[in-house]
């Protein structure tokens, strides 16, 4: 089995304090942040590819494009979507949408790559360490 475009995920959370513009530091107001709807975006697609991957391996977000385009206030749930729409090697290419109760709330691309965790890990550690 391998991810082949139309492969779907999907990622819900909760609106609350914790999760606002105003707790994360990217505004001031009491809303769902874009920060926290991006991380929903990338929870959606990293999931869809978890039954794909070998043991050892995982997957990383590389790239993340969005627009929020709507508010969503403490008390509502978000859900996110993704989509896949091009595989090329070890790339993966998603369609990534964010709706609350009303509709769309934000949308875009997101990209990862599927990676050696033993390696990639590895490839962290040695920057600690200045080589």
């Amino acid at each position: 089995m391998s991810v082949t475009p139309g492969l779907k995920g999907e990622a819900s959370a909760a609106v609350s304090p914790a999760n606002t513009a105003r707790a994360m530091g990217s505004g001031t107001l009491e809303v769902f942040a874009t920060p926290a709807m991006a991380a929903l975006m990338e929870q959606a697609a990293c999931t869809s590819l978890l039954p794909f991957l070998a043991p050892g391996q995982s997957s990383v977000g590389t790239g993340l494009t969005l627009s929020h385009l709507s508010a969503t206030p403490v008390g509502l749930t978000v859900r996110a979507e993704s989509e896949v729409t091009a595989v090329e090697g070890r790339t993966v290419t998603f369609r990534v949408a964010a709706y609350d109760d009303a509709g769309l709330i934000g949308q875009g691309t997101h990209q990862r790559a599927i990676v050696d965790e033993e390696r990639f890990l590895s490839r962290a550690v040695q920057k600690k360490e200045g080589q």
